[in-house]
């Protein structure tokens, strides 16, 4: 019988191996690769016109959208939208995350790229360190593979590109930790919730020093994967609320003996 039941489960593993394979085959769309790492050897152009190694440039956790410069869509309101809440966050661009906006159109040099930059610099109304938003281009071979591997899809039709719009937040080593969705207004602009982004930054910096704030929030609050954001985790907040109250009087009633005998000597 034993046997019986391991030569079932060899032969259905293929099949859901083949069903999996299927429901990741997306040709414009984001596939949640959590848990995947990104391939740090990854080699682009910045701004200035100089190579952009990944990995030279995850010191910190980084946050990465895809977009293309010249895009007609829904690019200019991401990115503007990306720049108000750079400027609203609590955490500090260049401090405890950078940005990577990385154009999928391989016909976009440095120069729109810097173009680009300076644009919405300018629109922010909190200054930060240039270098911690970065403007990219590639060659389409390193920039398919490196969406690829986050799970960003996207199709050329003509000159343009369709895809969606998604934040991936990425860990100093390679960790693909979070993706965000900004919702799509009725006055054709994005929305990203300031609490939303900070949780997620924090998330990607999981494994190094955080404030305890931020370790207080990570604990009170949860991703929730269908809502697309962060909610309050009231069932892990009412169970460390229990733990807490056991642990005072335990100790309570441990003390109070001793200190009852203390007073009677």
């Amino acid at each position: 019988m034993k046997s019986v039941v391991i030569l079932i489960v060899f032969l259905l593993v293929p099949l859901f191996q083949i069903f999996s394979a299927d429901q990741k085959k997306v040709e414009i769309g984001v596939v949640e690769n959590l848990g995947s790492y990104v391939p740090l050897d990854t080699e682009l152009i910045d701004e200035n016109g100089n190579k952009f190694l990944l990995k030279n440039n995850l010191d910190k956790p980084v946050v990465i959208n895809f977009v293309y410069y010249e895009c007609p869509g829904i690019c200019s309101p991401l990115l503007t939208e990306l720049a108000s809440v750079i400027g609203k966050a609590d955490l500090v661009a260049g401090v405890d995350y950078n940005v990577f906006t990385i154009s999928m159109d391989a016909s976009e040099d440095y120069n729109l790229a810097t173009s680009k930059k300076q644009n919405y610099l300018k629109m922010m109304k909190k200054q930060i360190d240039p270098n911690s938003w970065r403007f990219l281009t590639g060659d389409s071979l390193s920039v398919r593979r490196l969406s690829d591997a986050i799970g960003f899809y996207y199709k050329k039709e003509g000159d343009e590109f369709i895809h969606s719009a998604a934040l991936m937040f990425i860990a100093s080593n390679g960790k693909i930790c979070r993706y965000l969705y900004p919702d799509f207004t009725r006055r054709d602009e994005f929305s990203i919730l300031p609490f939303d982004f900070k949780m997620a930054v924090l998330e990607a910096s999981e494994g190094t020093p955080t404030p305890t704030i931020a370790k207080v929030m990570k604990f009170c609050f949860s991703y929730d994967p269908e809502g697309k954001t962060y909610v309050f985790n009231l069932l892990k907040v009412f169970g460390g609320g229990i733990l807490l109250l056991t642990v005072i009087l335990v100790v309570y009633l441990s003390v109070k003996p001793r200190k009852e005998k203390a007073e009677n000597r």
